[in-house]
């Protein structure tokens, strides 16, 4: 069975939080998980799920020096 631990909470973005007050959202924080026994690290990004007026759902994942992109947008009709 695989072992994880959490090495990491990802808070929400104030930056992000701030654009988005208007409408109706929630929130789940990310992680970073360290599986046991290896050297092998996994990202949960942080969803901000916007529910008003339209369905929207934004990935935030933690950014290092190769992306400089720390956001994904994904639409769900």
């Amino acid at each position: 069975m695989l072992e994880f631990k959490i090495i990491q909470e990802l808070k929400p973005n104030e930056e992000l939080l701030e654009i988005i007050k208007n409408y109706n959202y929630t929130i789940k924080n990310g992680k970073i998980k360290h599986l046991i026994a290896t050297n092998l690290q996994f990202i949960e990004p942080t969803e901000y799920l916007i529910t008003y007026p339209i369905t929207l759902t934004i990935l935030e994942y933690k950014a290092n020096e190769i992306s400089s992109k720390p956001f994904f947008s994904r639409s769900i009709i």
